[in-house]
């Protein structure tokens, strides 16, 4: 039985793509992880790592090893180390499936994330924001379009920036997406999104397929499609941008604007269940984060009709 761990780690991600059509971005991220753990284990043993290494006290040491590493304001986060526990637990859950004796997956705790706080912004500050880009120029037009689409369909930022032009219909305003984990949904597109996607459209001189693109002069028209395609990194430094020209308290990301899309359904009277379609949530407990809403409605609600309040 193979039991190098490099080479079950490959194997696993091989099955991630082909078997369960997991995203390039998760497999990546994966590959990320579980090399860390090789490189630590090898490391520590001065061997080639087996799968019969992973034990709990090798665990053990490398969680404490995560928990001090540098991260972007002082030691890693919490949630941070959980995406390594959670691409381990995954790995061994595989290697259990396919009759690989290994450390029981069920014996890994994801860390305890102290932040449980939902981001999202108000309707000034949403306003403020929309407001920031220059219309009179090619990326703030093409900004303009991208914060608009974001607030008005609830999109992933991997979802946006692979969107292709041929995808979208501003005439009924809606478009299909395959989104997280292979999931289809029906995605729809507000008449403000839409009318300043459309004047965006409009304006590019290229023939390039990506909806969203870097404009940088000339090479515009002959440039290739995929290195004209915007990137997610680029989308989330414009919005930094123009969450700090706005003046914004919250730092506020590209999924700042999924959750503030939720809260705003939520706080019109959306129902709990169509909120999670419209995000394409698998299970409707990663939607429940929003019950802090529908908790505050319900109040309302029993504030003003309970013969008891009169």
């Amino acid at each position: 039985m193979i039991v190098d761990l490099a080479l079950l780690e490959r194997q696993f991600l091989e099955y991630l793509e082909v078997e369960r059509n997991v995203s390039k971005l998760t497999i990546r991220n994966y590959n990320h992880y579980l090399t860390m753990l090789v490189e630590f284990l090898q490391k520590k043993k001065g061997t080639v790592p087996v799968i019969a290494d992973i034990d709990k006290d090798s665990i053990r040491s490398f969680r404490l090893y995560l928990s001090r590493l540098p991260g972007v304001n002082g030691e890693m986060k919490s949630v941070t180390q959980g995406y390594y526990v959670i691409a381990l637990r995954s790995f061994l859950k595989w290697c259990v499936k396919n009759d690989i004796v290994c450390l029981a997956p069920e014996k890994l705790e994801v860390p305890k994330n102290k932040d449980h706080s939902l981001k999202f912004l108000d309707t000034d500050q949403m306003t403020r924001l929309l407001n920031q880009p220059l219309l009179s120029t090619n990326n703030g037009l093409r900004d303009k379009a991208i914060l608009e689409l974001l607030f008005s369909t609830g999109l992933r930022v991997s979802e946006l920036t692979s969107l292709n032009r041929d995808q979208i219909d501003l005439k009924t305003r809606e478009f299909g997406i395959i989104g997280k984990g292979g999931k289809q949904r029906l995605v729809f597109i507000s008449k403000e999104a839409a009318e300043y996607l459309g004047r965006y459209l409009r304006s590019r001189m290229d023939k390039s397929k990506p909806l969203f693109i870097h404009h940088r002069g000339k090479n515009d028209i002959t440039a290739n499609d995929e290195k004209m395609r915007l990137s997610v990194r680029s989308v989330q430094r414009l919005m930094k941008h123009y969450v700090r020209l706005a003046k914004i308290p919250i730092d506020a990301t590209p999924h700042t604007m999924r959750h503030s899309m939720a809260t705003d359904l939520l706080r019109a009277g959306a129902d709990l269940r169509s909120v999670q379609e419209l995000l394409g949530h698998k299970n409707i407990a990663t939607t429940q984060i929003y019950t802090h809403i529908t908790d505050a409605r319900l109040r309302e609600v029993h504030e003003k009709f309970h013969s008891g309040n009169k």
